[in-house]
């Protein structure tokens, strides 16, 4: 509460209201006018601080981030729907500020108690809101990825018997083996081919860790078995999966999807992506979630020339391309504006999903919405509600990550992830974090 009032207080001062109240309670001539009128602010202050601690959403105000992008519809949303509690208000505003000797327009985005009382202000860029087309279908993804993913050590038969050849080297399972002696690999087939050009001299491995290069002296073994070089390393060059659509950008057909990253299915790493392709799945069964035991959508995708599109980007927050064949992709009647991030609140919603067969919303309820002033994953927490989807699959199955997220008729968000305690629960990202990446 200490905090609450410091931070109350401070729009007050900025704008001189306790010099007002001072003036007053010097000017005062009477000690019971001065008695009374503090008491008077006293009960004043004591009521707006009640307002505040029984009003989540106010406090939820000073989790926002400094600068936002909104749509003016966004923020008539957050007035006509009351988003940060009945007593806040949100206006735009301008001034004038001096930037590196030249004056430029800021605008902001005011938040007051009673219309009077500042307590937030936001730098804002306004733009129009995009539209985009709604997802909602299993997709199959094809990874190729940028470096070679080491999944584990192997041995070498050499003339002098079995070794291993990265024995006490800072190398492990998970790293991306990204070149060898400057070369990028660009296929686990280039390995041996690198290697060759050694004859079993001092070699550099530059490998990927939490993003991060590092070099890495080792020599090459000859295996006498068959006669090449090699490294006494098992490495994988591709990734696959299955996830949900969310959205396809429509003025330039960027797509979103899964809400989370592909990984690697043996060391947990976020493959780096050097292309890629998404297929149209097939729904060939559905696994129920049970408490303890995610649920599965059971799928089915054929690689090859039927691809519909390529994939550029994989990343903390989707899989995001190019859509080139949208006709099998979009619904063009289910278009939709996009909301902000500022505008989600608990309450109704609904999940778009195909996995009836043709594309419906689903209704949800979005129990908690986090106000980020940093991107994650875990925006939103969400429960399933519609008994026809807890028919079909008990609630959030794996394979439904991407499912867009729809509340007064835009697209705020997508699911990531399900409660392991409980099916019927999961998390959601917000639209504006996967929109940045698209």
């Amino acid at each position: 509460m200490k905090n609450l009032k410091r931070r109350f207080l401070n729009p007050c001062e900025e704008h001189g209201f306790f010099i007002f109240c001072n003036i007053i309670f010097k000017s005062a001539k009477y000690s019971a006018m001065r008695k009374f009128f503090v008491k008077f602010v006293g009960v004043m202050f004591a009521i707006l601080f009640v307002i505040i601690a029984l009003n989540v959403q106010v406090v939820s105000l000073y989790s926002l981030p400094d600068e936002a992008i909104v749509t003016y519809e966004d923020i008539e949303d957050i007035n006509s729907q009351n988003i940060f509690g009945n007593f806040v208000s949100a206006g735009v505003t301008s001034e004038n500020v001096s930037v590196g000797g030249e004056k430029q327009t800021k605008t902001k985005l005011s938040f007051k108690l009673f219309g009077i009382i500042p307590i937030k202000s936001v730098d804002v860029e306004i733009t129009d809101s995009p539209k985009v087309y709604v997802g909602g279908i299993p997709l199959g993804f094809s990874l190729k990825t940028k470096g070679v993913i080491v999944v584990g050590e192997n041995s070498v038969q050499t003339e002098d018997g079995s070794k291993i050849t990265i024995k006490n080297k800072p190398i492990k399972s998970g790293d991306i083996l990204y070149k060898i002696n400057g070369t990028i690999i660009e296929d686990v087939d280039e390995i041996p081919v690198l290697l060759e050009g050694s004859s079993g001299e001092r070699t550099i491995l530059t490998i990927i860790r939490d993003d991060k290069e590092m070099e890495i002296e080792v020599i090459p073994e000859l295996d006498v078995s068959a006669d090449v070089y090699k490294l006494g390393l098992w490495v994988r060059d591709d990734a696959s999966g299955v996830g949900t659509l969310t959205f396809v950008n429509s003025e330039n057909n960027r797509f979103g999807a899964l809400g989370h990253p592909i990984t690697d299915y043996e060391t947990g790493v976020e493959v780096p992506v050097l292309e890629g392709k998404i297929y149209k799945c097939s729904l060939i069964g559905i696994t129920k979630g049970e408490r303890g035991k995610p649920g599965e959508l059971k799928c089915l995708f054929m690689q090859g020339d039927n691809y519909k599109g390529t994939v550029d980007t994989n990343c903390a927050y989707g899989v995001y391309g190019d859509a080139v064949k949208l006709d099998s992709l979009i619904d063009n009647n289910l278009s939709v504006d996009i909301g902000s991030r500022m505008c989600v609140r608990p309450g109704k919603a609904k999940l778009v999903s195909s996995i009836s067969g043709v594309r419906e919303e689903y209704d949800i309820e979005i129990i908690k919405a986090s106000y980020q002033p940093k991107s994650s994953d875990k925006s939103m927490v969400i429960r399933v509600t519609d008994s026809r989807l807890l028919a079909l699959t008990g609630g959030i199955v794996q394979g439904m990550s991407g499912s867009p997220i729809l509340q007064d008729g835009k697209l705020v968000g997508a699911v990531t992830h399900v409660f392991l305690s409980d099916p019927t629960k999961g998390y959601g990202v917000y639209v504006d974090w996967m929109l940045e990446n698209a």
